[in-house]
């Protein structure tokens, strides 16, 4: 085998590591802008009710640092969806009428309202009233939560594809509801969860920032009252990330049963299913509880679902079955087009195709094996985020603890620990993502299509040299956010010159 047929060979891994390349280095700028806007906000709404100016300058500080953000968060989103054509042109030429909708009204409507309003929010201090200013502050955080809206919109939707149907005329699977789409409840759950772990990175960062100042001894008046607003919105949004975690747990049981065994490395499940909190350490029953709401729930294990199982659901056929029926559907789709038109052999080949038709991404899988996700990589992904939201926790009490009883600059193991937090909660979010996406695996959409008949038909090499190409340019990027972050936060907010004493 030549290095050219090896690297075409390895088409979908290149495809697939570029892809996760740029969606990973693109949600490390979309949780912080999510959670700025929002403390940013509610510092703003604060200055206007009490018109103290060390609230303005507050907002002002936290508006920049959202700005450099900003900035490098919408390349980098720009990057993310013209992959789509290049790399995975298959995908957008089967679903595109479906995936492009929520897409385009991200573009027109979301993106264009944030644009717009961010305007006002850097340019109109004193040019417009506080109250219109505050509104644009608002609308730009508005503006972003929108557009995270339609992105996890389609997101949801390769996870669990509702209202449309496949046309084997057109070869396209086209939108029949598209309230079904955009409001589903895979939907509703992936945005409130997507993005109130987006809130809480966010104000954490917020945190820790403020943290750092009180290290320093510098702007102790704008921190402290800094920290407490970013404690609070932190341990809001955890409460938030909780509930809606509980409720994808049990959607994940329902809607794909294998992302939810690999998480918790099942092999063979059953009912009062033990959790796995590390390697040898489980506990009885808390894993049925967790995915059925019922410590006696059945929960399949990953030879169960290969093997095929029988639930309160009724039966699921094996792997081996599903891959039969989806090469006959195949074949039947393959008639279909080649019989004549208004022919009975066109009539009959269609309802075997119908017949199977819900197995059909399965017969482009040569092997049952090829369903395994990679069990490691979701594993302890799953409790990197888990245990890195519970040392948040931790540190967001103990915060808000101190915050009430005084001294908080005094807690310099516990401002150390805010500090050095920051990038964990970026980790968390991270591992998040690798659950959701590797533990689906291999399907580009849910049982539908898989990443092997989705992508483009272009030389690996090139996607592996553009790999490399973007690796090189992220990095760049990343050493320049970082360096102008922490120069605008090194060079701190700008004072009025009698700021008030209260903290509050």
């Amino acid at each position: 085998m030549t290095m050219q047929t090896l690297l075409d060979a390895l088409l979908v891994d290149w495809s697939r590591a570029q892809f996760a390349l740029t969606a990973c280095y693109h949600w490390l700028f979309v949780p912080l802008t999510l959670g700025l806007a929002l403390v940013m906000g509610i510092v703003e709404t604060i200055y206007c009710v009490r018109g103290d100016e060390t609230w303005r300058s507050a907002a002002q500080f936290w508006q920049k640092l959202f700005g450099i953000n900003f900035a490098i968060g919408v390349a980098t989103g720009i990057v993310l969806e013209f992959e789509f054509g290049t790399n995975w042109s298959n995908y957008s030429w089967i679903v595109g009428d479906i995936f492009g909708a929520p897409l385009a009204i991200e573009g027109i409507v979301a993106f264009f309202m944030e644009s717009t309003f961010v305007a006002v929010m850097f340019f109109g201090w004193d040019k417009v009233s506080r109250g219109a200013h505050l509104a644009a502050t608002w609308l730009t955080g508005v503006g972003a939560t929108l557009s995270a809206w339609w992105i996890l919109v389609a997101n949801a939707w390769m996870q669990h594809p509702v209202g449309m149907f496949f046309n084997p005329d057109t070869v396209r699977n086209e939108m029949t509801d598209f309230l079904a789409v955009a409001f589903q409840g895979a939907a509703v759950t992936k945005f409130l969860h997507t993005v109130s772990s987006g809130w809480a990175t966010g104000a954490f960062f917020v945190m820790g920032v403020s943290a750092w100042f009180l290290l320093k001894g510098r702007h102790k008046l704008l921190a402290l009252r800094s920290l407490k607003v970013g404690a609070w919105t932190v341990l809001a949004a955890t409460l938030i990330v909780l509930g809606t975690g509980d409720k994808s747990g049990v959607e994940m049981a329902q809607l794909q049963p294998m992302k939810l065994a690999a998480a918790e490395g099942l092999e063979r499940g059953g009912r009062g299913a033990a959790f796995s909190v590390v390697p040898g350490i489980e506990v009885p029953g808390v894993l049925s509880l967790l995915a059925t709401h019922d410590k006696d729930g059945f929960v399949p294990g990953i030879e169960d679902i290969i093997e095929g199982y029988a639930d309160e659901n009724g039966r699921h056929p094996s792997a081996a079955e599903k891959r039969r029926r989806g090469r006959a559907a195949l074949a039947a789709f393959s008639a279909y087009r080649a019989a004549p038109e208004g022919s009975d052999e066109k009539a009959a080949a269609l309802e075997a195709f119908e017949r199977d038709q819900q197995y059909f991404g399965y017969g482009y899988l040569a092997s049952d094996s090829e369903l395994i996700p990679c069990v490691p990589l979701v594993y302890w992904s799953f409790r990197v985020m888990v245990g890195v939201g519970s040392l948040m926790f931790l540190v967001v009490i103990l915060t808000l603890w101190f915050l009430r009883r005084g001294g908080i600059e005094r807690q310099r193991l516990l401002l150390k620990l805010a500090v050095a937090c920051v990038p964990l909660v970026y980790l968390a979010g991270q591992a998040g993502w690798v659950v959701a996406e590797a533990g689906r695996q291999p399907w580009a959409i849910q049982d539908l299509l898989p990443c092997s008949a989705a992508v483009s038909g272009v030389p690996g090499r090139g996607v592996m040299f553009t790999f490399f190409l973007l690796l090189a340019l992220f990095a760049l990027l990343l050493v320049a956010e970082v360096r102008i972050m922490s120069r605008a936060i090194a060079q701190g907010p700008n004072e009025p010159a009698s700021p008030s004493s209260n903290p509050n």
